[in-house]
C-alpha cells in the first residue's frame, strides 16, 4: 500500500511562522524531506527515526535535480511512509510545489498541501512594509526574478507590470535587481517611487536596504546584499520610516550564547529571539536522571524543592509508583522560586512558600517562622547543604533526596567558537559556569559580556577570576531578561 505525501510551507525562516499543522505532520512522519532555509524548530520536531533527506537549492552551489528529488518522493512513497515534502514559504508560490503534485498525482500518489507564510508578506511586513494600504496601494503583484532558464524569453509582460498601480513584490531577484529595474524604467515606472530589498527577510539578522526604483540595484550592490532577498516596490516602502518594528527591538543585532541545559533552553532561547537577538545554543550541562524509588512522603510536615528540574523528576518517580499529587496532601509544599512554582503548579500542587529572593538563602529566610519537625529536600545531588543545615540547625529531621546529576554536555568546536564571538553568555547556575568555561579552556571570549542569573552564579564566575558584567536583581529567567535588556540599552555591548 503506497503512503501519502504531505507538501508543507515551512514559511520564510522564523519558526515562529510555523503553522500548527505544519509542525504536527513534521512530528508524525516517516521521512522528512526539507529545503534550504527550512528553521532548525522544524526539524527538531521529527521524530528520532525519521529520515531526514536534505533537498535544498542554492544559487552556484550543489543541488538535488528537481527530478530526483520527485523520484525521491515516488520511492518513499511507494515504500508506504508517510512523507513530508517541507518548502520554504509556500508550496505554491514559486516553490515548484504545483510541479511535484502533478508528478505524485500522476503516479497514483495521495497528496495533501497545507499552505505556509508567504516569504512576499512576511519579509516586507517584519521590514516594516504592508504590501497594501487603503491610501497608497490597493493591489499587489508577485513577481518571480528567476524563472525557467529554459523558456525562450520572459513570459512575463514587464511593461504592464510597470503600469501596474500598486505594489510589486520580486522574489529571488537580487542578481536580476538592476535589470529589473531598468525594465520598469522602460516601461514607464516613476524613477523616485520608493523600493526596497530584504535579506533573510524575518531571520535575526534580517537586513533592509532602501532607496528608490532608480538607485535601488547600486545601494543593494554596494552592500553586498544576498540571497534570499525579496524586492519591494511601491509608495508602501515610504511607510517604513514609521512602521518598523523588527529592528527596534531591544536586542536586535545582538548575539547571545545560552549556557544552560538543552532541555531547558528552548524557552530562554524563544524569548531572547523574540526581544530581537540572535541566539546561540551552546548546553554546557546536561541532566542525568538518578534512579530510585518514589519518596514515602507520609510524616514530613515539609517538602521544598529546588529547581523545577527536581519538580518534574520528583513527579516522575511518584508517577511510577502510581501516586500523583494525593501523595503530597497535609504536607507543607516550598519552592524555592516561581519556576519551580510553575513545575509544582503543572502537577496540580500549589506551592504554599515561595520566597521573594530565589535562592537558598531566601528560602532559608522565608521559612524562619514556619514550624518544621521534619522535612525533604529534592534537589541535585551537587548542591550547596545550606538549607538542610538551616534546617538540622533549627532541630528538624531533614532527609535529601538527590534526584539528578548535572553533568558536562559536550561542545562542538564550532559552537565553542561562535560562542566566542557572542555579545552576551547567559549563565543560569553555577554548573553552566563551572561547565562551559572548562569546554572553552584558556583560550578568551572576545568581549563578551557576563550575564548572571543571581549572586549564586555569580560567586561561580568570580571563583574563576572572571566578574560578571550583568547580574539579575530577579533570580529568575524573567530577571535575567530585564537585566540583559537594560545593559544593552545602555549600550555598553
Amino acid at each position: 500500500m503506497s503512503g501519502r505525501v504531505y507538501l508543507v510551507g515551512a514559511g520564510p525562516g522564523d519558526p515562529g511562522l510555523l503553522t500548527a499543522r505544519a509542525l504536527e505532520l513534521i512530528a508524525t512522519a516517516d521521512v522528512v524531506l526539507y529545503d534550504r532555509l527550512i528553521p532548525a524548530a522544524a526539524l527538531a520536531g521529527a521524530r528520532t527515526d525519521a529520515e531526514l533527506i536534505y533537498v535544498g537549492k542554492e544559487g552556484g552551489g550543489p543541488s538535488m535535480p528537481q527530478a530526483q528529488i520527485e523520484q525521491t518522493l515516488l520511492e518513499r512513497a511507494r515504500a508506504g511512509s508517510t512523507v513530508v515534502r517541507l518548502k520554504g514559504g509556500d508550496p505554491f508560490v514559486f516553490g515548484r510545489g504545483g510541479e511535484e503534485a502533478e508528478a505524485l498525482h500522476a503516479a497514483g500518489i495521495s497528496v495533501e498541501v497545507v499552505p505556509g507564510v508567504t516569504a512576499g508578506v512576511a519579509a516586507p511586513a517584519y521590514a516594516g512594509i504592508p504590501v497594501t494600504h487603503r491610501d497608497a496601494a490597493s493591489g499587489v503583484a508577485f513577481v518571480t526574478g528567476h524563472e525557467d532558464p529554459a523558456k525562450p524569453e520572459s513570459a512575463l509582460d514587464w511593461h504592464a507590470l510597470a503600469g501596474f498601480p500598486g505594489t510589486l513584490v520580486v522574489y529571488m531577484g537580487v542578481r536580476q535587481l538592476a535589470a529589473i529595474a531598468e525594465r520598469l524604467l522602460a516601461g514607464g515606472r516613476a524613477g523616485d517611487e520608493p523600493a526596497a530589498v530584504i535579506e533573510r527577510g524575518t531571520l535575526a539578522d534580517q537586513r533592509v536596504v532602501t532607496g528608490t526604483l532608480e538607485t535601488i540595484a547600486e545601494r543593494a550592490a554596494v552592500d553586498r546584499v544576498r540571497a534570499p532577498a525579496i524586492a519591494v516596490f511601491g509608495p508602501v516602502v515610504a511607510l517604513r520610516e514609521r512602521l518598523a518594528w523588527f529592528e527596534r527591538r531591544p536586542l536586535a543585532g545582538l548575539t547571545v550564547a545560552v549556557t544552560r541545559a538543552r532541555a531547558q533552553a528552548s524557552e530562554l532561547a524563544a524569548r531572547l529571539q523574540s526581544l530581537g537577538a540572535t541566539v546561540l545554543e551552546t548546553p554546557a550541562i546536561r541532566i542525568v536522571p538518578i534512579d530510585g524509588p518514589a519518596p514515602e512522603l507520609e510524616g514530613y510536615d515539609l517538602v521544598c524543592v529546588t529547581s523545577p528540574n527536581g519538580a518534574r523528576l520528583l513527579f516522575e518517580r511518584l508517577a511510577a509508583a502510581g501516586h500523583d499529587a494525593r501523595a503530597l496532601a497535609g504536607t507543607r509544599v516550598a519552592a524555592i522560586g516561581p519556576g519551580t512554582a510553575v513545575a509544582l503548579r503543572e502537577h496540580g500542587i500549589r506551592a504554599d512558600i515561595v520566597p521573594e529572593r530565589f535562592v537558598a538563602e531566601g528560602l532559608v529566610e522565608a521559612l524562619a517562622g514556619v514550624p518544621v519537625t521534619r522535612a525533604l529536600i529534592a534537589r541535585a545531588a551537587e548542591a550547596r547543604d545550606l538549607l538542610p543545615d538551616a534546617l538540622r540547625a533549627r532541630g528538624a529531621t531533614v532527609d535529601v533526596l538527590a534526584l539528578y546529576e548535572t553533568v558536562a554536555e559536550p561542545l562542538s568546536e564550532s559552537e565553542l567558537a561562535a560562542a566566542r564571538q557572542a555579545d552576551y553568555v547567559t549563565f543560569t547556575s553555577s554548573s553552566t559556569v563551572r561547565f562551559f568555561f572548562h569546554a572553552i579552556g584558556p583560550a578568551p571570549l572576545e568581549g563578551a559580556r557576563l550575564v548572571s542569573i543571581g549572586p549564586v552564579t555569580s560567586t561561580a564566575l568570580r571563583e574563576r577570576g572572571l566578574e560578571p558584567d550583568v547580574e539579575a536583581s530577579r533570580h529568575d529567567i524573567d530577571g535575567l531578561l530585564d537585566a540583559l535588556v537594560a545593559d544593552a540599552g545602555r549600550g555598553v555591548s
